[in-house]
């Protein structure tokens, strides 16, 4: 039996689909069971409740073969580091009384730096956690930054016709499509090979830029969008401005500016830690956000 938090997210969705068609009993958490009634209908089963709660955690986890976990993003909090660890520590304490023998641990590129790189830096807490679990066999996946943020800046884009973002036009970074983190944790869910604790990141083919992903989206939609390198404060007071906490938006200030350092992807190798995937950016821009764009 597999247990999926997150189940009807992004990568959980996907990953639970390709259990249960390849046979498997999968148990999804979620907090609504509105959302999971799709997957429900196709013979997964659904526990509803909260991360938080290391009793119901506990009790998810017993009998269970493997356990894909994450810490869910949430918007308005004003103490976010505080949400992270309080979760993190919930799923090591279930994890470890239920002695469940694999995780396979949805992280982030930079979770190697305890500080410094807003939300990110939280995941560093749950991958030290379940690395002390004595006998837990737990792979750690650190994806790039996902396609899917493009679309916070659908709005910027309709209204004003740029993409502003603290960061060079020129700046090549890692990024990646959800779908293929789901496809990749689905298929070490069902070998179940790896021991001890490991990471491994996961990569589209290439690093991009947003002057890149700008002209893509250009190409795509027939557009004549710019990109703009916007300062941290007009950045910070954006996203302010569009209703996130000061802390959250002060977070994402620290990632941004984390990204642009070399310590946020020091052992990034693609030749022996990164699970490449398939999906590029163009068939992302052309299959997916030029009809977001549109809507």
């Amino acid at each position: 039996m597999y247990v999926i938090l997150g189940g009807t997210g992004h990568t959980g969705k996907k990953i639970t689909e390709t259990l249960l068609a390849a046979g498997k009993a999968v148990t999804i958490v979620t907090r609504d069971a509105a959302k999971a009634q799709e997957l429900a209908d196709k013979g997964a089963k659904v526990a509803v409740g909260d991360l938080h709660d290391t009793a119901f955690l506990a009790q998810t986890f017993a009998g269970a073969q493997a356990v894909y976990t994450l810490i869910p993003p949430k918007w308005d909090l004003q103490d976010w580091r505080t949400f992270q660890i309080e979760i993190a520590t919930a799923i090591t304490l279930a994890v470890y009384s239920e002695k469940v023998p694999y995780v396979v641990n949805l992280s982030s590129m930079g979770a190697n730096l305890p500080e410094g790189a807003g939300p990110v830096s939280g995941l560093f807490y749950l991958e030290k956690m379940l690395n002390n679990i004595p006998g837990l066999n737990v792979l750690h996946l650190r994806p790039g930054y996902f396609f899917q943020n493009l679309y916070s800046v659908l709005d910027m884009i309709k209204h004003m016709g740029i993409i502003a973002q603290p960061m060079p036009a020129d700046f090549k970074f890692t990024l990646v499509h959800t779908d293929d983190i789901a496809a990749i944790a689905a298929q070490k869910l069902l070998a179940l090979d790896f021991k001890g604790n490991s990471v491994h990141y996961v990569a589209s083919p290439e690093n991009l830029s947003f002057g890149e992903m700008t002209a893509a989206i250009n190409k795509a939609t027939g557009k004549e969008i710019s990109f703009v390198q916007s300062s941290r404060e007009d950045a910070v007071n954006g996203m302010i401005g569009a209703g996130l906490p000061a802390t959250i938006a002060h977070g994402y200030s620290d990632l941004y500016n984390a990204i642009l350092s070399p310590t946020y992807q020091a052992d990034f190798d693609r030749k022996t830690n990164v699970y490449e995937g398939k999906i590029s950016l163009e068939q992302f821009v052309e299959n997916e956000f030029k009809f977001a764009l549109a809507g």
